[in-house]
């Protein structure tokens, strides 16, 4: 993570989250996404159980030489701390719609990690994105609170509440009327250890990282932000980005030029379970 992001979190600013306006018609061709998957793709558990980790669609082997592919998934965290209510009441803004809607104009399919207590905040908003077939929405837990210490000074979930905090996410999920919801998980801040591995086991779920860091938390140089991502992709890559009005300013503007530019150089856009078909 940048050091942007370090400093944020330790000042009590959250990694914020994703919104959207009501879903636009599905296109019908070009660059338009397919409906989610019947049965999303998961990765076999890890050794005596764990939770297996995806970061990036390998680059060996794999169905009729899909992993050469020049595809590249944007994934954009909606964080919102369990506590931060009072902040959302008083008109700090955990959403960015420009920033979804902007990536409906251009055709980009996305996978959002929303935390449980964001689709609390905007259930409209979060039922729009779960409805779309541009986007599917994956776990960032309940409260986007720690699995492992230290992690940027947020508080940490313990062992045995780890499982609760997926479930209780994926249920917020439901009530807010999301159907594009796939069995992935991303840890808060990324952090992770073996004990978090073995404790979200009975989740059923894949956990998620990235190989390319976008920056864009808290920054305000969208060129910087583009430069970073444009300097990382490679086929198959996994990019982590933000979707937030008061934590990742920048984010918007980055994307304008991110998309263009990767088109330019033969890449195309897909969701994280697109790209975790090659995975085993």
């Amino acid at each position: 993570m940048t050091t942007l992001t370090v400093l944020g979190v330790l000042t009590g600013a959250a990694l914020a989250g994703c919104g959207g306006m009501p879903p636009a018609p599905a296109p019908t061709s070009g660059a338009s996404a397919p409906a989610a998957p019947e049965k999303p793709p998961t990765m076999a558990p890890g050794p005596a159980g764990r939770t297996p980790v995806f970061e990036r669609r390998p680059t060996g082997g794999g169905a009729a030489g899909r992993s050469a592919e020049k595809v590249v998934a944007l994934t954009f965290d909606a964080d919102m701390t369990a506590d931060q209510g009072t902040r959302a009441a008083s008109g700090e803004r955990f959403d960015n719609p420009e920033l979804v809607a902007l990536l409906r104009r251009l055709k980009v399919p996305s996978t959002v990690f929303m935390t449980g207590r964001w689709a609390e905040e905007y259930p409209a908003q979060a039922k729009a994105i779960g409805t779309d077939p541009m986007f599917e929405i994956a776990n960032h837990s309940y409260s986007h609170y720690a699995f492992s210490a230290p992690c940027y000074g947020l508080p940490v979930v313990g062992r045995a509440a780890m499982a609760r905090e997926v479930e209780r996410a994926f249920s917020a999920f439901r009530k807010a009327g999301a159907r594009n919801v796939v069995p992935y998980f991303r840890f808060p801040g990324g952090c992770y250890d073996d004990t978090a591995l073995r404790a979200l086991a009975p989740a059923n779920v894949t956990a998620v990282q990235w190989d390319v860091v976008s920056g864009d938390a808290f920054a305000t140089d969208a060129d910087a932000v583009a430069e970073q991502v444009l300097d990382g992709v490679r086929p198959g890559s996994l990019v982590v980005m933000h979707c937030t009005r008061s934590a990742a300013p920048a984010t918007e503007a980055a994307v304008r030029r991110i998309v263009p530019e990767l088109r330019e150089r033969g890449y195309r856009f897909v969701k994280v379970s697109e790209l975790m078909e090659d995975s085993p």
